[in-house]
């Protein structure tokens, strides 16, 4: 659809001043990027009111304007639409706009603290070793079946999702795996998308500041499955206690999965060590590369996505069996020494806490465990001294660093993180700004069978330090300085 008046069928108009068989080329939320002939959706956001930008976008060929008042003064030859909520009504345009994509293809967006990426990224593969063309919208990059994009958010825009899905459709993708972050959903970036399904992985301390209480978090959580339609599958972890929660007021269809409590989709580890874990799923015992308890959840909840798509079992248990972990998520790094070191994204609490339970589970007590570990800027400070205490409490020595100071001096990043360091432990603890330092810091304190685990910034491949992105990439780094330090040359 590219008629105005089809662009915004569904949507619930407040008034409309103009022609309404205007030809739109394009739908856009940000006036910078206004092409000739396009709709520009002023949007009133967090840090930016786009209803100041009216007259820039037309200034730059917008022909219509959809806001949530119009300006004082109309413009002649431009269509100005007012709505209640524009974030919502964007979703909803750009969803006519493009052809409703997502009701052409099994679209499944998956929400929770942690594990979406891995979750995600192991659909996405998963159903591409199954054989057919799919796509991915995540924290790590966007996928058209073959094509990788880069992804500058964990949930784009509501334009971009859908200008994806139909790049996905037209490429001949049958399957879309998503994730949706809260901030995406208390912005109603995935208004007017049709979902398959829904999968809630589990829920922690995180995003506090944005949110402001963690009442609200769950409430921006439980949004994607108030919103279902009625033809859809709602899929969570019973063994979180939030997991219900998320249940109590979705149309869709409920399921549950999990480890510990009678669930719908059920696994139970075999064992867990540090070349893998051996789960129990469906009477079945299969050996998979993923390592930790935590990956157990990630697996058996696609799983449960993959047979609820109207896969088998047996085909399905095979080709995850081969899967590693999606990057940046415990991911080792290959070195010449015999010294094993893991990078992971783990920026949360709770996250940082599972991968040193997972790294606890295999180590024999005979090495150290050496965490480097810092805390983003301009985010949530109360978890900055939780923190430091998880990395102190399974480890034998702690480096605190910079992760992406932004906007914050690092040096009270992490003042703040050493409130969380007990006296017991502050002998363990050294802290180092510099954050390629504190990884040479770590491998020279290593010797063979200990465990590096370099923890907040996984994937990443920069380090954001007053709003300029510099490169920084903590694979690359720790493997340089494996190098360095085990060479014994400067």
């Amino acid at each position: 659809m590219t008629v105005l008046k089809e662009i915004v069928y569904k949507v619930s108009l407040k008034s409309v001043s103009g022609n309404m068989d205007e030809d739109i080329k394009g739908i856009f939320v940000d006036s910078r990027n206004v092409q000739p002939g396009g709709l520009f959706v002023a949007i009133s956001g967090t840090q930016v009111d786009g209803h100041q930008y009216i007259d820039n976008a037309i200034d730059k060929g917008a022909i219509a304007i959809l806001s949530e008042y119009a300006p004082d003064i109309l413009r002649p030859n431009v269509t100005y639409i007012t709505v209640k909520n524009s974030a919502a009504a964007v979703g909803l345009v750009a969803s006519n706009f493009y052809g409703n994509p997502s009701k052409k293809l099994k679209l499944v967006a998956i929400t929770g603290t942690n594990g979406k990426t891995t979750t995600a990224t192991l659909l996405y593969e998963l159903f591409r070793d199954l054989g057919y063309r799919v796509g991915l919208i995540s924290t790590v990059n966007n996928r058209v079946n073959d094509h990788i994009l880069q992804a500058s958010l964990t949930t784009p825009d509501a334009v971009t999702i859908n200008a994806l899905l139909e790049s996905m459709e037209k490429e001949g993708c049958t399957h879309c795996f998503m994730e949706a972050s809260s901030h995406a959903l208390v912005q109603e970036r995935v208004s007017g998308l049709h979902f398959t399904g829904a999968v809630f992985t589990n829920l922690s301390h995180d995003h506090l500041d944005y949110h402001g209480s963690f009442d609200a978090y769950i409430q921006a959580k439980k949004k994607l499955f108030d919103e279902l339609p009625n033809d859809a599958f709602a899929l969570v972890n019973i063994d979180d206690k939030r997991g219900l929660i998320m249940l109590q007021n979705t149309k869709g269809r409920k399921l549950t999965y999990g480890l510990k409590k009678l669930a719908d989709y059920k696994a139970k580890i075999i064992a867990n060590t540090s070349r893998g874990l051996e789960l129990e799923m469906d009477q079945n015992v299969v050996w998979f590369k993923l390592i930790g308890e935590f990956n157990a959840y990630n697996l058996v909840a696609s799983y449960a996505v993959a047979l609820l798509l109207g896969e088998s079992s047996e085909e399905v248990l095979r080709q995850l069996s081969n899967m590693g972990p999606a990057p940046g998520r415990f991911d080792k790094v290959p070195t010449a020494s015999e010294v094993t070191a893991i990078v992971d994204y783990a920026h949360t609490p709770d996250a940082l806490d599972k991968v040193l339970t997972a790294i606890k589970a295999f180590r024999t007590g005979q090495e150290q465990v050496i965490t480097v570990v810092g805390c983003g800027g301009n985010r949530d400070k109360d978890k900055r001294p939780v923190m430091a205490d998880i990395a102190c409490k399974y480890s034998d020595k702690v480096i605190l660093t910079s992760d992406n100071p932004r906007d914050e001096a690092p040096e009270e990043i992490l003042k703040d993180m050493q409130k969380g360091i007990t006296a017991v432990h502050l002998k363990k603890v050294l802290s180092i700004v510099d954050r390629k330092e504190a990884i040479k810091t770590a491998c020279s304190l290593s010797t063979n069978h200990d465990i590096i685990l370099v923890a907040g910034k996984g994937h990443e491949t920069y380090q954001e330090i007053k709003g300029i992105r510099h490169d920084f990439d903590d694979k690359v780094v720790l493997t340089q300085m494996m190098e360095l330090v085990k060479g014994g040359t400067e």
